[in-house]
């Protein structure tokens, strides 16, 4: 399939690049111009993007019973648009500038869920605010026992209060439909996995 966009990356000049904010998290004012459709180029524009690194998820996902595992933790942003911000979530953590994306996921399963991943099924990737942010996350498909899975996790050294809840496909697919759960990365990998799911299970289940 051609891609729809004829412009790349060399289609934008970018003019400079500034750190306004160097914290915990970071913001870069950009001041670039790029090729406009109707020919000819844009004048200066700035925009600041937030600069968190890259970030992973995963769902934990039991073939034999059709469960998936979900995590639920406070996250204080959501208490502006939620009347609670303890929310349902994929396993997930930030990369850190690391490429090994995997190593990751089975570094945040252990933290984050009690679990020792084995094989990873990669889903797919995701700009996740392309307008304000760079960050892309990776997101993983696990299969995995969930027939003991449960309990409270997390580091305490980062604030975690973590807690494992083993839901039925179809019981998460309903929540997401009913707007309980409503976080990117999750509603993305539950989406993927009722889209997949058949496929999935075949390609496990080859000798």
């Amino acid at each position: 399939m051609n891609k729809i966009s004829s412009f790349k990356n060399q289609d934008v000049q970018i003019e400079s690049t500034e750190r306004v904010f160097n914290g915990f998290f970071k913001v870069d004012k950009y001041r670039f111009n790029h090729a406009l459709f109707a020919g000819g180029r844009s004048g200066t524009i700035e925009r600041e993007i937030f600069e968190r690194g890259h970030a992973v998820a995963v769902l934990p996902y039991d073939p034999r019973s059709r469960q998936v595992l979900l995590v639920e933790q406070i996250r204080i942003a959501a208490m502006d648009s939620k009347d609670s911000p303890w929310l349902l979530e994929c396993i997930a953590g930030m990369a850190d500038g690391s490429e090994d994306y995997q190593a990751v996921v089975r570094k945040e399963a252990q933290e984050e869920a009690g679990l020792n991943l084995g094989e990873l099924e990669f889903m797919l990737s995701y700009l996740s605010s392309p307008g304000g942010t760079s960050e892309r996350l990776y997101l993983y498909l696990a299969p995995t026992d969930l027939s003991e899975a449960g309990g409270i996790f997390g580091l305490d050294h980062e604030g975690e209060d973590i807690k494992v809840h083993v839901l039925d496909l179809d019981d998460a697919l309903a929540r997401l439909n009913s707007g309980e759960i409503d976080n990117a990365a999750t509603v993305i990998s539950l989406q993927w996995l009722a889209l997949n799911e058949q496929r999935i299970l075949e390609q496990w289940n080859k000798p």
